[in-house]
């Protein structure tokens, strides 16, 4: 459509009953010409319009007037009849992004005496409210709910990241004089008001065809809500401001906890939309209000699903739009931390404002979080929540299926947020911990995780950490260490370089945890990564059972290859010293971190030497291919026998090695002696193994904990995750949003360039604060480069 909508003004007399607005609101008399005197007259949005002409059905020029009045100067109160009209809007008329744009900056201006926003909030929480009424509820109720929640996600959308600074004004307060129903707002904030209703109907409603929609907006409305915190800084402090999280927050704990429970069922579920589109009353294209008819048009940086993919979805088992919503909100409530100033802190105004930015972290704290609460102490529905007294827990839980939780998981633990919900399942709650050792399935979970870890060059490094967090976090039980070890695996098809065949659960974990520190040392080189794998290793070496072949090698392998890199770097460093011969003090520094490094691999070898005696010391007799690995290699320990840091672990390791070499040599034969032939001799010598003089050290367990401020990293983490969330397919935002798409990565994944984007969300990275944007051009067919810059939600190539 042109940019302009033009209008013939002598139409309008006709019309002028189409609103029943007060005579000071209606059309200037100017407008009431005689037909042969009509005149063409362009809408400027953001005017007081004059009324579209009645045609019998919402037209384009409906659409225009009623936009148009809503961002306009003009205010409305809230018993206006303009409201209802506004909220009926089909929205099937066609708008390139940039007059969204100049509808959302006229809106901006306007706002703050208009209060228009904080107006269809209020109709958006009257709509919800009657939504949940007991009785039948007309279909036009559930397509106004969504109009109104449509329209504030796309306007709050553009005020947040929009915002200059910490000024965020969103204007959500009521004039005094404004006329309020005192049933409905009661003494809340509009924000308090609009979240409780939010959370009530996601509650109390089913999802259903009539209402799938109207969840799946309220979601991506939260989501939108709550990215204020992309305007704040990586470390939560005082000054922040996350009003619609803050309300949140603020609701009743029965509430809190349904709304939990109503998240993960809606990830365990995963509803879809029904296959028949026509019965579906609002997406059947007849309907009057088919608010779907909209997407694509409307502009493409708003928030709905494209209709293609929400079809078209239905095939994909996995694919759940809800489910996916659902997840993205459980994880940023559950993530949230308000920083509050301690009341003790009683510096004036001026000190408190220059101190903001680096409050001590005795003066400040952080407020208890409900939902975070709410899941750590959910509880297994078939189960009574009972402690080990017998008493009954006081107080309400969630109360979830585990077992259905347990099976979803384990089906889409390939997407990076399942892994950061399972994380904080096994972090927080006991119970769910308890009752994933209990399962004798555990393949269902650790197989995905495994080949995770596996695939890590296509993974982010924020990921590995958190697969293997899982991994370390289930090891510190002696019970799953010994379980996996009897789990045996037919096949591994996903493993290319060898053939893994009637494999363990444990060996095969052992080779994907060297197979992890092996990558990491090459590429990422992150030594809390290779502590981690490390630390997970030495938890489960006392209960190794019937450890492989090929296991057994990379174990004796990872100790090989980290000695050859302490030498190296042992010998560079040696090199550094007698070249700079102390007069360099850049030589000197080098030298220093030279050294330091050496220390750190020091430990590390240690560390591997600790796995082996472990093993060698408790579960000698159940694993001859480790002996005979270590008998295969032993040559790689020589170099360190005297090593005062590894000579004690080394008296041991050779202490084996002296036993069942003396037997070899007592059975010794003429001609080479075959693997098989080796390996039986010790198969059978280690039924006589006593274990005489080996040293007993205090056996190794390591234990997570979470850091002391560990919002640092989940806030930005969870909404890296959110803002980058697509469905390994492309979807096309809209219509006119087809040159934002840039390609189709080798993975399947969506690129885009200069814009984070969520289903059919992008937001301005220009205002995020929370974390560092890196936003390289990317290549397009026939090796041409573009780049997309972002101003205010517009798409602009330069």
């Amino acid at each position: 459509m042109n940019n302009a909508v033009y209008l013939n003004l002598s139409a309008i007399e006709k019309r002028i009953a189409y609103f029943n607005l007060d005579q000071s609101r209606r059309p200037d008399k100017r407008t009431t010409e005689a037909p042969s005197q009509a005149r063409q007259t362009r809408l400027t949005m953001g005017s007081v319009p004059s009324t579209p002409r009645n045609s019998g059905a919402f037209s384009q020029d409906t659409a225009e007037y009623l936009i148009g009045t809503f961002v306009g100067a003009e205010s409305f109160p809230l018993s206006s009849e303009f409201w209802q009209k506004l909220l009926e809007l089909p929205f099937n008329f066609q708008w390139p992004a940039h007059r969204v744009h100049e509808a959302c900056e006229l809106l901006a201006k306007n706002n703050y005496r208009t209060k228009h926003l904080a107006k269809i909030l209020f109709h958006l929480a009257c709509y919800l409210q009657e939504s949940m009424s007991a009785s039948g509820v007309p279909p036009l109720v559930y397509e106004k709910a969504v109009n109104a929640v449509y329209i504030t996600s796309v306007f709050l959308k553009h005020f947040i990241e929009s915002a200059q600074g910490d000024n965020l004004e969103l204007h959500l307060s009521l004039d005094e004089n404004e006329a309020i129903p005192k049933d409905i707002l009661r003494d809340q904030t509009i924000e308090s008001l609009v979240m409780q209703n939010v959370l009530s109907f996601i509650v109390s409603v089913d999802v259903s065809p009539n209402t799938y929609l109207l969840h799946l907006e309220l979601l991506n409305f939260m989501l939108i809500a709550m990215s204020t915190q992309l305007l704040c800084g990586p470390s939560p402090g005082p000054n922040d401001m996350n009003p619609f999280l803050d309300a949140a927050m603020a609701q009743d704990s029965s509430l809190v906890n349904s709304f939990v429970r109503k998240l993960l069922l809606n990830y365990i579920t995963r509803p879809n939309i029904p296959f028949s589109r026509a019965s579906y009353s609002v997406f059947n294209e007849g309907s009057q209000s088919s608010v779907l008819q909209r997407v694509g048009s409307a502009a493409a940086n708003l928030v709905l699903l494209p209709v293609s993919y929400l079809i078209s979805s239905r095939s994909e088992g996995s694919k759940s739009p809800l489910a996916d919503s659902s997840l993205h909100v459980l994880l940023v409530l559950i993530h949230y931390h308000k920083c509050v100033v301690s009341k003790d802190y009683t510096g004036n105004e001026n000190n408190k404002m220059a101190a903001s930015d680096a409050l001590h972290k005795e003066l400040t704290y952080f407020s208890d979080n409900p939902y975070c609460k709410a899941l750590e102490h959910a509880t297994d529905f078939e189960l009574d929540r009972v402690d080990v007294e017998g008493n009954a827990h006081s107080g309400p839980h969630v109360k979830l299926p585990f077992a259905s939780l347990f099976d979803t998981l384990g089906i889409c633990l390939a997407d990076e947020t399942a892994v950061l919900l399972l994380y904080s399942l096994l972090q927080g709650n006991s119970s769910f911990l308890e009752y994933v050792l209990v399962r004798t399935d555990l393949d269902t979970l650790l197989m995905p995780i495994l080949e995770a870890l596996y695939n890590a060059s296509s993974k982010t490094a924020n990921q590995i950490y958190m697969l293997l967090i899982v991994l370390l976090i289930l090891s510190q039980d002696s019970s799953f260490n010994a379980s996996i070890h009897k789990l045996i695996l037919p096949g591994v098809p996903w493993y290319k370089e060898r053939l893994l065949h009637q494999t363990s659960l444990g060996s095969l974990m052992v080779i994907i945890l060297i197979r992890t520190v092996q990558y990491n040392l090459s590429k990422l080189r992150d030594v809390y990564l290779h502590t981690t794998c490390l630390a997970t290793l030495a938890n489960m070496a006392p209960h190794v059972h019937r450890l492989s072949a090929y296991a057994s090698q990379r174990l004796v392998g990872l100790f090989d290859m980290l000695s050859r890199k302490y030498n190296k770097l042992a010998e560079l460093r040696d090199n550094k010293h007698r070249i700079g011969n102390g007069n360099s003090f850049d030589g000197n520094g080098l030298v220093e971190d030279m050294s330091t490094e050496l220390q750190i691999y020091t430990d590390f070898l240690r560390l591997v030497l600790e796995i082996l005696n472990a093993i060698l010391t408790y579960a000698l007799p159940r694993n001859p291919e480790v002996v005979y690995a270590i008998m295969h290699r032993q040559e790689v320990f020589q170099p360190f026998k005297n090593h005062p840091r590894f000579n004690e672990l080394l008296e041991n390791l050779y202490t084996v090695l002296d036993f069942f070499n003396s037997r070899m040599d007592a059975q010794r034969e003429d001609g080479d002696w075959s693997v098989d032939e080796v390996l039986q001799v010790i198969i059978v010598n280690c039924r006589s193994w006593r274990g005489e003089g080996m040293k007993m050290f205090t056996q190794l367990r390591f234990t997570y904990e979470q850091e002391s401020h560990p919002e640092e990293f989940f806030i930005p983490y969870v909404w890296q995750l959110v803002l980058s969330r697509w469905y390994g397919f492309c979807i096309f935002l809209s219509a006119y949003s087809k040159r934002q798409l840039e390609l189709i990565s080798p993975s399947g994944s969506l690129k885009f360039v200069g814009v984070f984007a969520f289903s059919g969300f992008t937001f301005n990275t220009e205002a995020i604060n929370l974390f560092p944007i890196d936003l390289p051009a990317e290549k397009l067919e026939g090796d041409e480069e573009v780049g997309i810059t972002v101003q205010n939600g517009e798409f602009e190539k330069p």
